[in-house]
């Protein structure tokens, strides 16, 4: 999907806050049972490593998902992610208790979905953006769609176009290399 690069880059240069979808998003979206009953999620570590850059500067995270999972909680511990909205019948409600907590404007959150829950945080937030397998109205309403599948590296994807939008991508990469 062509996106106007200009306009792209203005909407990410604001943009303080990344609240994100779980299943679809973080994962691939598959949801596995053992045999006991325990869900099971695979996470992308190099999205996991792109929280952490976020959060090296000094920028914030939030989970909004509709479904209720023990090992949400502990992937966002892990990540220092906080807030978490699990189980979240209505995301917008959810998304503006996140802004007025943070005490920031919907332009300066960046929310990322795959499905049609996530459609009303897309249409309210500064930069919209949807995974590469995400359905057709999440991609439409999107001012980008990564080219990288949830729970593949597109959390990682949707940083790392911010941080180079706002001129410190290079200076994370430098931080690494004097390392």
């Amino acid at each position: 999907m062509p996106h106007n690069p200009v306009a792209l880059q203005e909407r990410c240069r604001g943009i303080e806050l990344l609240v994100l979808d779980v299943d679809g998003v973080l994962t691939d979206g598959s949801i596995i049972y053992t045999e006991a009953s325990v869900e099971v999620k695979a996470f992308h570590v190099r999205d996991g490593s792109g929280l952490k850059i976020w959060q090296q500067e000094r920028k914030r995270a939030a989970l909004v998902t509709g479904r209720t999972s023990r090992v949400v909680d502990v992937r966002a511990a892990e990540l220092g992610i906080q807030p978490v909205f699990q189980g979240a019948v209505d995301k917008l409600a959810a998304y503006r208790q996140i802004l007025a907590g943070a005490q920031l404007a919907p332009e300066q959150a960046c929310c990322v979905g795959d499905d049609l829950p996530d459609l009303p945080l897309l249409r309210h937030c500064g930069l919209a953006v949807a995974v590469a397998d995400s359905c057709t109205e999440i991609q439409a309403n999107a001012h980008y769609v990564t080219r990288t599948p949830g729970g593949r590296g597109a959390v990682r994807e949707t940083i790392e176009l911010i941080l180079e939008c706002q001129g410190r991508w290079r200076s994370v990469i430098d931080r690494y290399r004097s390392q």
